[in-house]
């Protein structure tokens, strides 16, 4: 059953002029792509659930490409999962009355208990583009008279590039994807990281916190481009020791490396319609693209995906090793379950709309605000309850 959808007060909505979308997309942005599941979840023949935004889906590799259609019948609203009828390979057969429909267009081919019926050919399930790369499928959750837009335009600079080898897993997490989003932009939120085994793993210096200078901030608003903010920290004034009345209560933690390379993250950046990239990151020469992918009011899909320049098959392979062996572990499960457990806490308060109005935020939090008012700037459609 799907869960209940409510609305934004719209009294909310006013009193954050600047960023009121934001606030009104708790199910996510319209007509923009997602990656909804690693390509190696989807194997040939087999029919996967997700849902994404609210609307559930189900997904068929056929041939080799993936399809995808709503979950839902359009004859008495029945989902097709709740009893899934294949009789042939390009058509689903809803197991009430026998509705049958096309994985390619989602057309009504045939009715088994009404094989005279009107209606066929006539009617349509929802369908959904459907886009595979870097092992991520990729769908597109938009208005059907939208035309989707080249996937470039919605996931981060250099993520497409062919020398980049990407490896990942996914998550799923009981918070809004837009605590998500906000928990992994949060520069501030390096706190809580001091205890990672990534910090002694990498031989990174990770300080306890810093002072933001927010001029450095970058906006990336040009048209046909990714929509995003950057967020230099080369630029910011780290802090070593924590303080309480004067006395130091906890300390940064500082390595120096014998080979010279860098210790420290130089850069985050947060982009439309919802995806962080990280760059030199859990190591140098590495870069993290984490997704925060709604899935309902209360819980998103959270994939994160590491990349590697590489030249080579072999030098991929290696990088894949890599990731199973060392970041996986290492970084994902040691570092960012740390996110995780913020989020989570997070949720409980940001759960209720008026809690985004009663948050003090201060000057360090200047990338999230403005991360909230690209986002009302530029995306393309909120998913409202009305969708579903």
């Amino acid at each position: 059953m799907e869960a209940p959808i409510t609305f934004v007060d719209d009294r909310l909505l006013r009193k954050v002029p600047s960023w009121r979308t934001y606030l009104a997309a708790k199910l996510g942005f319209r007509n923009h792509w997602y990656p909804i599941k690693l390509s190696r979840e989807i194997g040939e023949s087999q029919i996967v659930t997700a849902t994404l935004c609210g609307e559930n889906i189900l997904l068929k590799r056929i041939d080799g490409k993936v399809y995808a259609l709503r979950d839902r019948c359009i004859h008495r609203g029945v989902p097709f999962s709740e009893k899934l009828e294949c009789y042939t390979k390009g058509t689903i057969t809803c197991w009430y009355h026998g509705f049958t429909y096309k994985w390619e267009t989602g057309e009504l081919c045939d009715i088994l208990a009404s094989p005279d019926s009107k209606a066929i050919g006539r009617q349509s399930v929802k369908s959904y583009p459907v886009q595979e790369a870097k092992g991520a499928v990729f769908v597109f959750m938009g208005d059907d008279d939208v035309k989707p837009h080249p996937l470039c335009e919605d996931v981060p600079p250099m993520f497409l590039d062919e020398d980049l080898a990407l490896e990942g897993d996914s998550y799923m997490v009981q918070s809004n994807w837009r605590v998500g989003c906000e928990n992994g932009f949060d520069g501030l939120h390096v706190y809580i990281h001091r205890t990672s085994p990534l910090v002694n793993d990498t031989q990174r210096s990770l300080p306890v916190g810093h002072t933001a200078n927010s001029g450095q901030i970058v906006l990336h608003e040009v048209d046909g481009q990714p929509k995003g903010v950057y967020d230099e920290f080369a630029h910011h004034v780290s802090l070593w020791e924590g303080q309480v009345e004067g006395d130091v209560v906890v300390r940064g933690v500082r390595n120096t490396r014998t080979d010279g390379v860098p210790t420290r993250t130089t850069a985050a950046s947060l982009w439309l319609p919802g995806v962080l990239r990280v760059d030199d990151f859990p190591d140098a020469g590495r870069h993290q693209f984490e997704w925060y992918v709604p899935v309902s009011e209360d819980e998103h899909y959270y994939l994160i995906m590491i990349g590697k320049r590489v030249t080579n098959p072999q030098e991929a392979l290696d990088h894949e090793q890599e990731f199973w062996n060392r970041w996986k572990p290492v970084s994902l499960d040691g570092f960012n379950n740390q996110d995780i457990e913020a989020r989570l806490a997070l949720q409980k308060f940001y759960g209720r709309d008026s809690a985004w109005l009663q948050e003090m935020l201060i000057e360090g939090d200047h990338p999230i605000i403005k991360w909230r008012e690209l986002c009302h700037r530029h995306n393309r459609g909120v998913q409202r309850p009305d969708h579903l």
